[in-house]
């Protein structure tokens, strides 16, 4: 699996992912451990789900974004996880060329769609707040499925591409990618071949995917805060941002560890605490979605009681 001449990346050799490293006696505890999280993610997303659907209250926009975002990452954690859950139990941490575009197929596609989902959410917020009087004619039910759909496929359209590059890249001598999933930029590095035409196709739609629905995300919440400060009354300042807190807390979580993995320069160093934010992003943003809502949210607290 390390060695090899060189190929491309639909040859039947496959990949070593050195994963979280490899260290025989914490296997079964980080084993158990992602187990936990796998099962707390999914149990707790398809709640979610199961309450926006059941309860009528909640036959909303908000809370429909809410239900896609859950479905979402019960998704995206089932990327990622069931594979490393594999690796910890038996100890092979080989993965297969075609398992290995798979993978980032469906990673690149979800992720991409979370990224047009959150900012989805986030004009959600800022009509709410900012356009209460005109918030039930401009966000319609279907203006609320356009967006998703619209994300959805924006999301597929985006991993489509970039999983297209990649059986065009030449892999020769060992072929071990240093992290616990197949990303698209730890496979470049292990490309021998002029990268240059996939690095450039893989910006810009790293701008498309994820700057821009950041940006849009952020200016969305400056004009929140600053109609929220505009409020006179303290209760009328914390009622209104009680309707976006807990959207804010998982836009922060997001994209704060994305930054950090691909923004920050890949240099040995840096690689532990890559893996590290990759490892937030990817598998404990999906399980802390639903703590949050269920926490930070009333109307989701009411709706679990009964």
């Amino acid at each position: 699996v390390e060695k090899g001449g060189r190929d491309n990346g639909t040859s039947p050799l496959g990949f070593l992912l050195v994963g979280m490293g490899n260290v025989p006696t914490a296997q079964t505890a980080l084993f158990l451990l992602s187990l936990i999280i796998y099962l707390v993610t999914v149990v707790g997303n398809i709640l979610i789900v199961v309450l926006v659907v059941a309860e009528q209250h909640l036959h909303t926009p908000m809370y429909f974004f809410l239900g896609n975002l859950s479905s979402l990452e019960t998704f995206y954690s089932s990327a990622i996880l069931p594979r490393l859950l594999a690796s910890f139990l038996t100890g092979d941490r080989t993965i297969s060329a075609h398992g290995c575009v798979a993978q980032f197929y469906f990673f690149a596609a979800l992720a991409t769609t979370e990224c047009y989902l959150l900012a989805a959410m986030s004009y959600d917020r800022y009509l709410a707040v900012c356009q209460p009087l005109l918030y039930a004619s401009l966000m319609t039910w279907k203006v609320c499925l356009q967006l998703v759909a619209g994300s959805w496929l924006l999301g597929l359209l985006v991993s489509t591409v970039l999983t297209s590059l990649l059986p065009q890249l030449q892999f020769c001598g060992p072929r071990t990618i240093n992290h616990f999933f197949c990303d698209f930029t730890p496979l470049l590095e292990l490309a021998c071949g002029d990268t240059s035409m996939a690095t450039l196709v893989a910006f810009v739609f790293g701008f498309l995917d994820v700057v821009f629905p950041f940006l849009f995300t952020l200016a969305s919440y400056v004009c929140i805060i600053a109609a929220i400060l505009r409020i006179p009354s303290n209760v009328g300042r914390q009622k209104a941002f009680s309707t976006c807190s807990a959207h804010l807390a998982i836009v922060a979580a997001f994209y704060g560890s994305l930054f950090v993995v691909y923004v920050l320069p890949r240099t040995a160093p840096l690689w532990q605490l890559s893996k590290v934010c990759s490892f937030f992003y990817t598998v404990l943003t999906p399980l802390v979605n639903p703590l949050i809502y269920s926490l930070r949210n009333r109307e989701v607290r009411e709706a679990l009681r009964k």
